[in-house]
């Protein structure tokens, strides 16, 4: 098939609408730190969330950093809190995030994984709320490989989790599809050597993917007739 032997996917606003699961999230998460609404729109403010619209800018760090990136940022607005309580805090907030899927991933997965392909996830997530999100969607087991921000290989836009999948399955880096909503998703595509595929269930624009990418489809799904276009 094309020389495609696996499909590595970005996990928010690319399985999963970003901001129908993190908007959420951002709310629960910002009133747990302050406990009103006012601190919670300047707290808000520091990480491109705007609290009243309840909405993301699309340069939040949310978008494409780390827990550890966010709550690095937060630690100068929140005195008397160390980093680990609040890492603490985004995780566990994370983990109960409601999750919207782009489009029905089982049926879909199932249908890549019928054609031989190795699949994997890497995020910038930490790996226990990536872990709850794909079971709350019962798709953890369709998936050979599951690696966070803190699963040991680094964060995109490093490459790091990107050649570990290729490594664990003896797959040349060319053979491999990333695919991702976010200009660190291809970055680090393109770094490791593999294919890239851009989706607009993010907050990027097409204009913002196009550059790094072999394709930006609206979302996922169109992921498997591309694939088969090129067997």
């Amino acid at each position: 098939m094309s020389g495609i032997k696996g499909v590595l996917f970005d996990k928010d606003g690319t399985l999963f609408d970003f901001a129908a699961t993190w908007e959420v999230w951002a709310v629960g998460f910002l009133e747990r730190m302050t406990g009103n609404a006012e601190d919670a729109a300047h707290l808000g403010a520091q990480i491109g969330f705007d609290y009243a619209a309840q909405r993301f800018s699309p340069d939040s760090l949310v978008i494409a950093g780390t827990p550890g990136e966010v709550a690095q940022a937060l630690m100068p607005f929140l005195p008397g809190a160390s980093f680990q309580d609040v890492l603490n805090i985004l995780n566990e907030e994370a983990e109960m995030a409601p999750q919207v899927e782009a489009i029905p991933l089982v049926p879909f997965l199932n249908d890549l994984r019928a054609r031989g392909l190795r699949l994997g996830v890497a995020t910038n997530d930490a790996e226990a709320p990536a872990r709850a999100h794909l079971k709350s969607a019962g798709v953890t087991e369709l998936f050979d490989f599951i690696a966070g921000f803190d699963s040991g290989h680094g964060a995109k836009p490093d490459p790091g989790q990107l050649l570990a999948f290729a490594r664990m399955f003896s797959i040349a880096p060319e053979a491999v599809v990333m695919v991702g909503d976010s200009t660190h998703d291809l970055i680090a595509g393109r770094a490791a050597g593999m294919r890239c595929v851009g989706v607009l269930t993010g907050l990027a624009e097409r204009h913002d993917l196009e550059p790094l990418s072999e394709v930006v489809l609206d979302d996922v799904g169109g992921l498997t007739d591309w694939i088969a276009a090129r067997s």
